[in-house]
């Protein structure tokens, strides 16, 4: 999103603070600036300049509406899930870095495991691009969410590892261009 768009809050919304990634509520009525629109998810600024994410199942109280993935496949079987799995998670962004979770190189691993009852079970390794990240929790979340809402997923088990380290050079050549370091 190149311009920032300035919003009043058509009803009370969950947000989560950023960096800190504490919960709390913003009013109806309340103006708010459109800083970041990727995924499915808005980072805003307050009027009190602080920066907030909104949830994309709240996208109408900033007069939006929620974006659906036009990419997944309807097949259950592994390699499927396997695939959208990945799709998903490239909806996730951290909210103050203008790029996706797969692109910034925070997802390590995604294995997909058929079980006895004919589903899926889905383990995600992933870090974070620093230890005390505050959104860390808030991030792992999203991607447990939107990995446990596909078809054939049984179960999802998100595991937050911090070795190796997040560097700069597991970024996609793609998201450091994005990001001007290339």
């Amino acid at each position: 999103m190149a311009d920032r768009e300035v919003v009043f809050l058509t009803r009370d919304v969950n947000i989560v603070t950023i960096p800190d990634g504490h919960h709390g509520t913003l009013n109806k009525g309340q103006e708010v600036t459109i800083h970041q629109a990727l995924g499915s998810n808005y980072t805003v600024v307050t009027d009190y300049g602080h920066m907030v994410r909104v949830a994309g199942s709240d996208a109408d109280a900033l007069g939006k509406e929620a974006q659906h993935l036009q990419t997944l496949v309807s097949e259950t079987d592994r390699k499927a899930v396997e695939q959208n799995c990945w799709e998903v998670m490239k909806t996730v962004y951290d909210p103050e870095i203008p790029v996706n979770i797969v692109d910034l190189g925070l997802v390590y691993h995604c294995g997909v495991t058929p079980n006895a009852e004919g589903g899926n079970d889905v383990h995600i390794q992933m870090t974070l691009t620093a230890p005390g990240c505050g959104m860390g929790p808030v991030i792992q979340s999203d991607v447990e969410k939107c990995i446990r809402a596909l078809p054939g997923v049984s179960s999802v088990d998100v595991e937050v590892v911090l070795d190796p380290p997040w560097s700069r050079e597991m970024m996609s050549e793609v998201a450091q261009v994005q990001l001007g370091l290339f």
